[in-house]
């Protein structure tokens, strides 16, 4: 379908949803967020998708938050439908199956930043920023930036930046663990693309397993965690992919994983 605030492609088993408002900094707005959950909606009934890239249009702005243009207008439960909209949208893209890497290559902030967090890993320009402002306007976080991002930083870090709104750089990013990597703003797709190509040659159900198993574990204690390794384990023995894997290997030879989500 045709989108107008989002440009959505697929090669080579990759998609890319690329936020495109570029003018209001790729803020995200009612709109956006509609168009993203149902891009999602397209790559999860799409069994060729094996990888999810997001990332901004212009060379500024990942997201820069929502539109405080429209934000500034609602009342209560104005705010709270809209939460939960973005919230909702935000949690189908950490709920997808496949792996999805945030190529961040500019302002990441509010929203921008809840949504680079709900992938699976993200890769940052050297000229990109992160932060949670919304204190600064009298408010908080809203599409689940108080819950994620303590997650992946630690307690203490996450209130720091919360509490006082501050806008950190890429590198510190890096240093706090929320970024994997940065690169130079000219090569920042390409290493993207490197890796998400890496990935797609992997066996589907495998990687589906694994990002379950991390995401779910996450959540439970470590024995609970341990259980859901084991089934999940037991569970991609059962694949056509691991039958390829494990015979490739003893053939050595490369794997060619072809198996579906239903084999």
């Amino acid at each position: 379908m045709a989108y107008e605030n989002i440009i959505f492609q697929v090669e080579d088993g990759i998609a890319t949803i690329t936020f495109n408002r570029p003018k209001a900094l790729n803020a995200l707005n009612d709109s956006l967020l509609t168009e993203f959950s149902q891009a999602l909606d397209e790559i999860s009934g799409n069994e060729d998708i094996r990888v999810l890239i997001l990332t901004g249009s212009g060379e500024k702005s990942f997201v820069a938050g929502a539109d405080i243009s429209e934000l500034a207008t609602f009342n209560a439960l104005q705010a709270k439908r809209f939460s939960k909209k973005g919230r909702d949208s935000i949690s189908k893209l950490q709920e997808l199956s496949i792996p999805a890497i945030a190529a961040v290559n500019g302002f990441a902030l509010g929203g921008g930043s809840e949504m680079a967090l709900a992938c699976d890993f993200i890769y940052a320009s050297e000229n990109a920023n992160f932060g949670l402002p919304e204190i600064t306007l009298g408010i908080i976080p809203g599409f689940g930036g108080t819950q994620r991002l303590p997650r992946l930083v630690g307690m203490g870090i996450a209130k720091e930046m919360i509490f006082t709104g501050k806008i950190i750089s890429a590198a510190e990013a890096r240093e706090i663990g929320m970024v994997n990597k940065v690169c130079a703003s000219e090569s920042l797709m390409e290493e993207v693309l490197k890796t998400a190509k890496n990935i797609a040659l992997k066996g589907k159900v495998s990687l589906r397993a694994a990002k379950q198993t991390i995401n779910n574990g996450m959540n439970v204690d470590l024995l609970t965690g341990l259980n859901i390794e084991s089934d999940a384990f037991g569970l991609c023995m059962a694949s056509q992919d691991a039958k390829e894997g494990t015979t490739a290997f003893l053939e050595k030879r490369k794997a060619n994983f072809k198996g579906t989500l239903d084999s």
